[in-house]
């Protein structure tokens, strides 16, 4: 029997005032009582719009019915068939724009909690099963990929179940991509990262890590290796900074950097390897994921505050609110319509004067309104004349955007790139302009999700599988 209750069921998390302190994950998940009775509210609608609104397609109500059925493990076969990251993806999709977006539940009430119930089913058959993964029989071709982000892990999985030889060259000294080295403990636990590499590797994956292709080796020494396709799923590791006075002061970071040295170097131990200026005032300057995860680590690390400054006003914000309500909660100060024009310094901490090299004293800003749309429809942030003001703070974080690394087309002939530096692929198979390579992810689209980068790793590994096929 449906239940209709027309809200979801909450999701238990740790209080903000503990979790404000401590990498731990936020979010502490369904116990089976909660995922029973949130999927008893699933009305298993004929035509399944919620399907349609998950880029992997991953069939909802099937593997919601076996949830209801306490089948947890049909459950998790369901989505494994689709998914090779189904623990990644309940936690760090943004199901309120895609799948939830289209359930019916939604129109009179709230949708059903799909990500939740896609985090549960993930997470108990980690905690419960010790069946292997499944494996295929190898069909004598080999495949590499460029990049172990979830466009890369995706593309991996598909192709080794169809049995090919894959082979995962990753850049750093742990396979993850954006998973480990982006995203916070407290959002995404890397053992549970990890437990998705292991299974990669259970099915025949290989993962080489510290290999920069494009450095270590060419994509053109990858065929000549006897590779017969390329997937590159590189992601946008590449900063953006707004170009204004004093970003090269000491203090200043980008987001990429802060967070790698947080999450992967392990920055906030006592005494770390890879050192990160920790306490004081800082401010992040921008409104997107990023930023929430930057500025949430910083009051990890030990900030006395933290600012949000984000030149747009809330309804423009493009975090996920769920992140933005965390953050707040956990006192994160949000500044609205507010611009940074110049970093401002001093020479050390005795000679607090301006000064163009030395630490970060100040961020000056300006406030903003709203004025005309831009070309796609958000409304252009114009600068109040007169309204400038400082910012007293130690750190600044900029989270504005990244680009792909240009690297690999810099040695790579053939290979085509837009203006922004995202490379150029045929849409519906992510193939390039080079012959046999194939691309996807934030490598093509620049920064995006982590759910649309597995869904390009599924066009592409779809692709390559009839590329071969095809090949006399």
């Amino acid at each position: 029997m449906a239940n209709m209750n027309p809200k979801r069921n909450e999701m238990p998390t740790q209080s903000p005032e503990e979790r404000a302190h401590n990498f731990l994950e936020v979010a502490l998940g369904y116990d089976e009582a909660t995922a029973i009775d949130e999927a008893m509210r699933c009305l298993n609608c004929k035509n399944s719009p919620c399907v349609a609104g998950c880029p992997v397609n991953i069939r909802i109500p099937e593997f919601i019915a076996k949830i209801r059925e306490c089948d947890f493990e049909g459950a998790y076969d369901i989505i494994s068939q689709s998914s090779s990251l189904p623990a990644v993806c309940g936690r760090v999709c943004p199901q309120e724009s895609q799948c939830e977006s289209r359930c019916v539940r939604g129109i009179k009430g709230e949708s059903v909690g799909i990500g939740r119930l896609e985090r549960f089913v993930a997470d108990w058959h980690n905690a419960h099963s010790e069946k292997a993964p499944q494996t295929s029989e190898k069909n004598g071709r080999r495949v590499a990929i460029v990049g172990s982000g979830p466009s890369g892990l995706t593309c991996a999985g598909d192709l080794a179940k169809k049995g090919y030889s894959v082979t995962v060259f990753e850049a750093l000294h742990a396979a993850g991509g954006v998973l480990v080295y982006g995203i916070p403990e407290f959002r995404l636990p890397k053992a549970i990262v990890q437990k998705e590499v292991d299974n990669l590797t259970a099915m025949g994956v290989e993962i080489k890590t510290n290999m920069v292709i494009g450095k270590t080796l060419t994509v053109d020494e990858l065929f000549s290796m006897g590779y017969e396709a390329v997937f590159i799923g590189s992601g946008a590791g590449l900063p953006r900074f707004m170009g204004i006075p004093g970003e090269s002061l000491k203090g200043v970071y980008s987001a990429n950097e802060f967070l790698t040295r947080s999450n992967l170097m392990k920055a906030y131990k006592k005494e770390p390897i890879t050192p990160i200026m920790k306490g004081g005032r800082v401010a992040v300057v921008g409104g997107g994921n990023v930023a929430m995860d930057a500025a949430r680590s910083a009051l990890r690390l030990g900030a006395e505050k933290v600012y949000i400054v984000y030149r747009r006003s809330m309804e423009e914000l493009p975090a996920r609110r769920e992140e933005v309500e965390h953050a707040v909660e956990e006192g994160i100060e949000l500044m609205l319509l507010t611009n940074p024009v110049e970093i401002l310094g001093y020479n050390n901490p005795d000679d607090k004067r301006d000064a163009r090299n030395g630490f970060v004293r100040a961020m000056k800003c300006i406030r903003m309104e709203l004025g005309e749309p831009d070309a796609r429809g958000r409304r252009s942030p114009v600068e109040i004349e007169g309204s400038e003001f400082e910012l007293l703070v130690d750190t600044v974080i900029m989270s504005i955007g990244t680009s792909p690394n240009p690297l690999i087309k810099m040695t790579t002939a053939g290979l085509d790139t837009n203006s922004r530096g995202g490379i150029i692929v045929e849409e519906g198979s992510g193939a390039t302009t080079k012959d046999g390579v194939f691309a996807g992810g934030d490598a093509v689209t620049g920064a995006a999700t982590v759910i649309s980068a597995m869904g390009a790793g599924k066009v592409a590994a779809r692709a390559i599988d009839e590329y071969i096929s095809n090949k006399k």
